[in-house]
C-alpha cells in the first residue's frame, strides 16, 4: 500500500523535467500546464510506481495531493451500504485520480487500486495549491476541469437511474470498449464479473445472467474474464435512447 511518508522514497524521473510526454492530448490539463507543474526544479516532482493490485488512495485517508497516470490502468471506488464496493470508474494514462476531494474535503472520499503495473506522477496539496494562487491561466483551466467533471457525473446519474439492469450491464460493455479498445479482438481490459457489477450497480448474479442473455443473442462472445462485442451496433441501439456515451 502507498501511503503519504513513502513518496519521499520513492525515486525520481527528472529527465523530462518540465515537459509532460504521456500524450499530444490538447484538452490535458496536465500537458497544457505541464511547464508550470513540471518545470519549476524545486518541485518535488515524484513519480509513484504500483504494482498491479496495490493501492495508493485509501478511502477515508486524509487528502494530501493528487495523481496523474502517467501510465497504467487504475479502479476508483468507494464503499456504499453494507461495505458494498461501488466502482465509481475506470482510469488509464492522462486522466487525474483524487481530484474530488482536493479543496473541499480533509478525506478522500474514493479508494484507488492499480489493475496493472503503474506510474503516476503525485502533486503534493501544497504544491498546487502555491500554482493556483501564483497562475491564473491554470487556475481558470482546473475551474473548467471541475465543471466539466460535475456534468459528466450529473450526466451518468441521471441516466444510470432510467435504465434497466440489461441496458447498464450493456453501458458496461461499451464503456469499456470505448475507452480501452480491443486486443486481439477481446475488450482491453479484462474484469471479473464482480468488478462488471460493481460498475454497472448490480449484481453478480445479474451480470452472468444478462451475459448468457447476450451470448445466446450472439452479440457478445465471453471465454473467462475476455469479452469480445461482436455486433456494437446492436448494443448502442439498445441504450440509445439515453444518450450517455461519455468517456467517464
Amino acid at each position: 500500500m502507498v501511503t503519504h511518508s513513502s513518496f519521499n522514497n520513492t525515486s525520481q524521473n527528472n529527465s523530462n523535467k518540465g515537459v509532460c510526454d504521456v500524450c499530444n492530448n490538447e484538452h490535458c490539463l496536465v500537458h497544457n500546464h505541464s511547464q508550470t507543474l513540471l518545470g519549476d526544479e524545486t518541485t518535488q516532482n515524484t513519480i509513484i510506481k504500483c504494482k498491479k493490485g496495490q493501492q495508493f488512495i485509501i478511502e477515508g485517508a486524509p487528502v494530501n495531493g493528487l495523481f496523474f497516470i502517467k501510465q497504467g490502468t487504475v479502479k476508483v471506488f468507494r464503499t456504499g451500504i453494507n461495505g458494498r464496493e461501488q466502482i465509481v470508474r475506470f482510469a488509464k494514462d492522462c486522466e487525474i485520480i483524487g481530484h474530488r476531494g482536493f479543496g473541499t474535503q480533509e478525506y478522500y472520499s474514493i479508494g484507488a487500486i492499480a489493475l496493472q503495473d503503474s506510474e503516476l506522477y503525485y502533486f503534493s496539496k501544497e504544491y498546487l495549491q502555491k500554482i493556483l494562487f501564483e497562475n491564473p491561466a491554470f487556475s481558470y483551466d482546473m475551474m473548467l476541469f471541475y465543471a466539466n467533471e460535475l456534468n459528466r457525473s450529473e450526466s451518468k446519474v441521471k441516466s444510470i437511474s432510467q435504465m434497466t439492469v440489461r441496458e447498464r450491464v450493456i453501458d458496461t460493455l461499451l464503456y469499456i470498449h470505448r475507452k480501452f479498445g480491443n486486443l486481439r479482438g477481446f475488450l482491453n481490459l479484462p474484469l471479473s464479473r464482480k468488478e462488471y457489477a460493481d460498475y454497472a450497480g448490480t449484481t453478480e448474479e445479474q451480470v452472468i445472467r444478462m451475459f448468457s442473455a447476450l451470448k445466446k443473442e450472439g452479440l457478445i462472445t465471453a471465454k473467462g474474464k475476455k469479452i469480445a462485442i461482436n455486433n456494437i451496433d446492436a448494443l448502442k441501439n439498445e441504450i440509445s435512447e439515453h444518450s450517455f456515451y461519455l468517456d467517464t
